[in-house]
Parts: structure tokens; sequence; C-alpha cells
């Protein structure tokens, strides 16, 4: 996390809503030799308590978890590079703006049998969201073949110790200069979702 406590205001709570409404990020445990990552998707539940996760059951992660493990997942939002000259003032560096939320906490693995209830919250959260289709439901399976499915992946529940976020957006600049920079980045941005990056730079929490 970046050690501004400008880019550090946003509360827990908008943390988490970021969290939640993005629902994908990158898992990562210590290994052996060298941190282990799986990219995931995950339900955050009402209090951010907990993120409910599955991994395949040959995913290196799994293999080493034997006992729960501390473990992160970093969820990444929008991005892009700043140019020193869209601030349209001196002596300015470039930089790159983004936001990032890590959750922290102790990785295990669930009995297998929670796995078909996982699977349907996790595919209505998603199917819910595609308005008008109607949503998928494991009910469209055969039985058969949807048992030989969930047999190759695990559930597992990351319980949250720690939420931190960073929303670098410029706060650190002059609301004129900010804007003039918020405006090349909605047209020129170079990154991951600039436009995205460009409204939250216009607007930038201050919770």
């Amino acid at each position: 996390m970046h050690p501004n406590p400008n880019f550090r205001r946003p509360g827990v709570e908008r943390n988490l809503t970021f969290a939640r409404n993005r629902a994908f990020g990158l898992l990562s445990v210590n290994g052996q030799d060298s941190p282990v990552l799986a990219h995931v998707p995950f339900l955050l539940d009402a209090d951010g308590g907990s993120a409910d996760l599955h991994l395949v059951r040959s995913n290196p992660i799994l293999q080493a978890l034997d006992q729960p493990k501390a473990a992160v997942i970093v969820i990444s939002g929008p991005d892009s590079y700043i140019s020193p000259d869209w601030y349209e003032v001196a002596d300015q560096v470039p930089t790159w703006n983004y936001v990032a939320v890590h959750l922290r906490g102790q990785l295990a693995k669930l009995p297998q049998e929670e796995m078909r209830d996982m699977l349907d919250r996790q595919s209505a959260h998603f199917e819910d969201q595609l308005v008008p289709k109607p949503p998928w439901t494991t009910h469209k399976m055969t039985p058969e073949i949807l048992d030989r499915m969930m047999r190759q992946i695990v559930p597992c529940r990351l319980t949250v110790t720690g939420i931190d976020g960073t929303w670098k957006l410029n706060q650190n600049k002059p609301d004129e200069v900010r804007l003039r920079a918020a405006d090349k980045v909605a047209k020129d941005g170079i990154g991951s979702e600039p436009a995205a990056l460009a409204i939250l730079m216009r607007t930038p929490p201050q919770d």
C-alpha cells in the first residue's frame, strides 16, 4: 500500500464495497521458495469478515494448505500513467494513478460438501448482474457431470483480519490541476480502464 496518507483516506466500508463489487483478485501465500499466486473470483460476506473462493485440486496453493496459512488477496482497479505535461504546471514528475485493495487473513480449506453451495452463491452473484439474461444455475447441469466437475475443485475461505486500500488519484494536487489530468486520462490514458479512473480522479474519496 502507498505510504502517503492522502491516498489512504477511504475508510474500511469503501474498500470493502470496492472489493465486493470487483470480486476478482490475486491470491498469494508464502511458498517454500517464493510466493505462490492464483487469480481467483471470490465472494465477500456481508460484514467483510470472510471471502469464499475455490481452487482447482492441482493448484500449488491448495497442495500447501494442509493447515491454515497467512494469505492476501490483491484486488486491482483502474489505473493509468500520468504525464507531467497534463498538469500544465512546472516542475512535475511522471507517476501512475491506481486503485487497489488488499484483504489479508488466514486461508483454510472448507469441507468438500460445501462446494455446491459456494458454486451456487458465486454463480448467482455474477449471473444476477447479467440482466435481462435468465440466470445460469447448477440445475441446468447433468447431475453426474456436475458432481464429477465439483470433485476437481475445493472450497476455501479467507478469514479477513486486515483491509488496506490505496486510492491514488492526484489528491495531493490542487483541484484544477487534478481535473486537467483527469481530462487527459479520459482521452489519452495508458493502463487499465482509464475512463473509470478519470471519473474517480474527478471526485476522489475523502472519507
